[in-house]
């Protein structure tokens, strides 16, 4: 059985993509599109942690986030105009930004697949050189050099978010059903199903974590945790 609980409060208002390194946390704000690093340990007595390091970045809507390769690579979810005032560096749809993460510059940047929005990204440990793309209602893996699809597959569920990639399977959050689900790489079939009750924040970006998952909920600012076995 899975426990759910809120942990500690973003940084940022509407957090909408994360990712654990070996710094810290890395989280992503679908408003500004600033990243902050912050600890994860030394909660203070109102829910705060201490921030790391910030960065500006020339992302847009900014709707998940992960890390290899030495980047951050950033799921840009369309213009930002909905949120704050355009920029001219906005993406006209979905995109995916390579960021450095010690300057925030960009490093690289391409559209999505598929025209429209996406919501999730994950660089894969597992497979050199590829990384999975969420885009609603399917999941695609493409390698990295030419952004070449290996596999799409069609979703159960709309809104999928957060991505997260184990060596026998690939977790993902579905939002609008306040759950996460692991299937299996080849099959496309449910493995495991973890229900978030309404009563704790809702899964958005998501990250392994020490004994199961950290995630944000962008509608409420809190980060949560969910111990399991992953």
């Amino acid at each position: 059985m899975a426990k759910v609980f809120a942990a500690f409060r973003s940084p940022y208002a509407q957090p909408n993509g994360m990712q654990m390194t070996d710094e810290g946390l890395w989280v992503a704000d679908q408003v500004t599109d600033r990243c902050a690093l912050v600890e994860t340990e030394n909660i203070n007595r109102y829910g705060k942690t201490l921030v790391l390091r910030e960065l500006d970045t020339e992302s847009s809507n900014t709707s998940g986030m992960t890390y290899g390769d030495g980047a951050l690579w950033l799921a840009a979810n369309g213009p930002g105009a909905k949120y704050r005032p355009a920029r001219d560096t906005d993406f006209p749809s979905g995109a995916t930004v390579k960021v450095d993460p010690q300057t925030g510059a960009t490093l690289d940047s391409w559209p999505m697949p598929h025209e429209g929005g996406t919501h999730g990204i994950e660089f894969d440990n597992y497979e050199a050189g590829t990384m999975w793309l969420a885009t609603g209602k399917t999941m695609s893996q493409v390698k990295m050099e030419d952004r070449s699809f290996i596999r799409e597959v069609e979703m159960p569920y709309g809104r999928s978010h957060g991505v997260v990639r184990v060596e026998d399977g690939l977790w993902i959050a579905f939002t609008n059903d306040l759950c996460l689900i692991k299937f299996d790489i080849d099959s496309n079939e449910e493995m495991v199903r973890i229900d978030v009750p309404e009563c704790h924040p809702a899964p958005h970006g998501v990250s392994i974590y020490e004994g199961g998952f950290i995630y944000c909920d962008s509608s409420t600012g809190w980060i949560g945790i969910i111990e399991t076995e992953v």
